[in-house]
């Protein structure tokens, strides 16, 4: 079925919803990380099996959506698809091993990436106001990791700090890669881009878990969770992998690789609040926090605060006329 066409203003839409269903993946790492009665952290998963599980019950749900017809390939996908296992196995790690406030390293510096991606390789316009909004992000970020970061702990556990942060800005650099090529696909079936993406995921860490640790050992990996456990990651899949990734992919047919980026910065600001609210004790905000928060959301302010512009009204008029 072809999808209604969409307006600039309606994108809009499709990427603050996305940022929100983005912003629950602290909840679930923390039910299924933390003890909190529920006994959904036994057996403890990795941070690979979760992004195992999450790409394949995703990926299943998304493609029953996508007609035979759009099953289309290009070489570029196979590319994508590798880079989005990268970016998942390196989120997930950095945030499950460590407080949610330092894995907010990723979406504070994705858009920055992704901003000198699209104006240096698919040569997208940049604006001064563009330049300062993702500065300020990235600002925010400094901030919340620099004045989180445990100084008194032993030389091996500053080591594990240390790369939770690297795996944090790896996964920053490679989710703007992944923009860049869903900016250049759009002409594309979304739902069957988010397919590929998620089943690739599973396919490349179950068959890394496979080659590495061997058949015996991949058995007791892949079978490891619980029923309760699947239920949650079908879940986790659907609605904090599979529906933002969607709605993400098919704003990219309205809206430039670089503000919907800006936009999403929506979700580190939602993402230590959720974790707040399961585990307190280890996410609660502190100065650093709510400073390094306050210059994202100032970001945001910033990039739409009404400027004075001549052509203000025809360029509204464009913005909402259907552009699919």
């Amino acid at each position: 079925m072809t999808p209604e066409p969409l307006t600039y203003t309606r994108a809009r839409g499709l990427l603050i919803l996305a940022a929100v269903l983005w912003s629950s993946g602290s909840v679930f790492m923390r039910l299924l990380s933390e003890p909190l009665g529920l006994g959904l952290d036994t057996p403890l998963l990795t941070p690979l099996q979760v992004a195992f599980y999450r790409g394949l019950f995703g990926g299943v749900i998304v493609l029953a959506l996508v007609a035979r017809s759009e099953m289309t390939f290009r070489p570029r996908m196979a590319l994508m698809m590798v880079v989005f296992t990268v970016m998942s196995g390196l989120y997930l790690s950095a945030l499950g091993r460590g407080p949610a406030a330092n894995a907010i390293f990723l979406q504070n510096t994705a858009p920055l990436w992704v901003y000198v991606f699209a104006v240096l390789f698919l040569h997208e316009p940049a604006s001064r106001r563009g330049w300062e909004t993702v500065l300020l992000g990235a600002a925010g970020a400094v901030v919340i990791v620099a004045g989180n970061w445990p100084r008194d702990l032993p030389p091996a556990q500053q080591r594990t700090q240390t790369l939770i942060l690297l795996m944090g800005l790896g996964s920053g650099i490679t989710y703007a890669v992944v923009v860049l090529f869903l900016r250049t696909l759009r002409e594309h079936s979304s739902a069957w881009l988010v397919a590929l993406n998620l089943l690739g995921t599973a396919v490349t860490l179950g068959a890394f878990v496979l080659l590495n640790d061997g058949p015996a050992a991949f058995g007791a990996w892949v079978t490891a969770p619980t029923a309760r456990q699947v239920g949650v990651l079908v879940v986790f899949g659907a609605v904090q992998m599979a529906l933002p990734y969607w709605l993400f992919t098919r704003s990219l047919r309205a809206v430039p690789p670089q503000e919907a980026a800006i936009i999403t910065l929506l979700e580190p600001l939602l993402n230590p609040v959720w974790a707040y609210l399961i585990t307190p004790e280890k996410d609660t905000p502190n100065l650093w926090m709510f400073a390094g928060g306050g210059l994202i959301l100032l970001a945001l302010v910033w990039q739409y605060l009404p400027r004075r512009a001549p052509a203000a009204k025809s360029t509204q008029m464009v913005a909402d006329k259907p552009l699919e």
